[in-house]
C-alpha cells in the first residue's frame, strides 16, 4: 500500500494500491486542479527529487519548518515550543528522517494541527513519527479529512492545547478555519498563528480574509465580522501567516484591514470619478 500525496497541494491521502481519481481539496472551488491535470507523488519520489527540510528560528521558541525546493502550495510549517510540550502547526507535506531528528533536538512534537484543510500536509505521517501525537481537526472541517486515522481528534469553538496556546475557530475561509494564540509570543506581547484564516498582504502592512484567494471569491460581511469577534479576546502584536510575518502592530493592522474589506463589500466606498 502507498501513501499518496497530491502533487498540487501536498496533502497526504489514504494508503491504497492505486491513487485516488481526484483530490477533493484541489477540486473544491477554493483551490484548483492544475491545467496539466491531477498528479500524485510519494514520499520516496519527493526525496529522490531532492526535497529536504529547512528549519530556521523565527523568534525564541518558534521555528519555521519549510521544505526545499518548494512543495505544493508552498506554505511554511511552524514548530512552537512551550513548557508543556510542542505544537507543529501547518505540518509540511514532506517528512524524512533528518527533519524528524531536527525537531527531536528541539523537543519533539506533542500536538499537530493546521489552520484549515489546505495546510494539513502530511499530518498523519508526522504524528506517527512522534509517538502518534494527536492531530487536532476542527469538527466543522471533518469532511475534508483525506487520510483517516485514530490519532485524529475533533474539536470546536476554543481549546487550550498547551500552556499559553489557545485555538480559536473563526470560520471564513473554511467553516473550521482557526488561529492559534500564543500568549508568550513577541516578547510577551502575544502572537497569532493564522495560516490563511487571516492572510498577510504582499505589502506586509495589511491582511485579507477570503473564501478563495486563488479564485478571488470574497466572504460576506457576516463571516468577516465573525472572524473579528473570534479573535477579539486575544492580545497580540505579531502575526505569523502561511507565507509571511507582520512583526509588530499586527492587531491594529488586522482591525483596519478587515474594516476596509467590510466597507468595500458593503459598497460604502465612493465610486471612482468619471473620466
Amino acid at each position: 500500500m502507498t501513501i499518496w500525496t497530491c502533487a498540487a497541494c501536498a496533502i497526504e491521502h489514504a494508503d491504497t494500491e492505486q491513487p485516488p481519481s481526484t483530490c477533493e481539496i484541489c477540486s473544491d472551488d477554493r483551490q484548483f486542479v492544475p491545467a496539466a491535470g491531477q498528479r500524485w507523488t510519494t514520499r520516496a519520489e519527493l526525496a529522490a527529487a531532492g526535497h529536504r527540510g529547512v528549519v530556521n528560528e523565527l523568534e525564541p521558541d518558534l521555528y519555521a519548518v519549510d521544505v526545499a525546493p518548494e512543495l505544493g502550495i508552498g506554505q511554511r510549517g511552524l514548530l512552537l515550543r512551550t513548557s508543556g510540550g510542542n505544537l507543529l502547526w501547518e505540518p509540511p507535506g514532506f517528512i524524512d528522517d533528518d527533519m524528524v531528528s531536527t525537531l527531536r533536538e528541539l523537543g519533539g512534537v506533542d500536538v499537530i494541527s493546521a489552520s484549515h484543510p489546505h495546510l494539513t500536509g502530511a499530518s498523519i505521517q508526522w504524528s506517527h513519527a512522534f509517538d502518534k501525537a494527536p492531530v487536532l481537526v476542527a469538527s466543522a472541517d471533518r469532511q475534508w479529512i483525506r487520510r483517516p486515522d485514530e490519532v485524529i481528534e475533533l474539536w470546536h469553538g476554543t481549546r487550550e492545547v498547551l500552556p499559553g496556546v489557545t485555538f480559536a475557530q473563526c470560520g471564513g475561509h473554511f467553516a473550521g478555519s482557526s488561529i492559534a494564540h500564543w500568549q508568550a509570543g513577541a516578547d510577551g506581547r502575544g502572537a497569532l498563528l493564522t495560516g490563511d484564516t487571516i492572510a498577510i498582504g504582499a505589502d506586509r502592512m495589511s491582511v485579507n480574509v477570503m473564501r478563495s484567494y486563488v479564485n478571488k471569491i470574497p466572504l460576506p460581511e457576516r463571516a468577516v465580522r465573525r472572524i473579528l469577534t473570534s479573535i477579539e479576546p486575544y492580545s497580540y502584536d505579531r502575526l505569523y501567516g502561511a507565507f509571511g510575518t507582520i512583526d509588530t502592530n499586527a492587531a491594529a493592522l488586522v482591525d483596519s484591514s478587515v474594516h476596509r474589506y467590510i466597507a468595500w463589500v458593503r459598497g460604502d466606498v465612493p465610486d471612482e470619478p468619471d473620466i
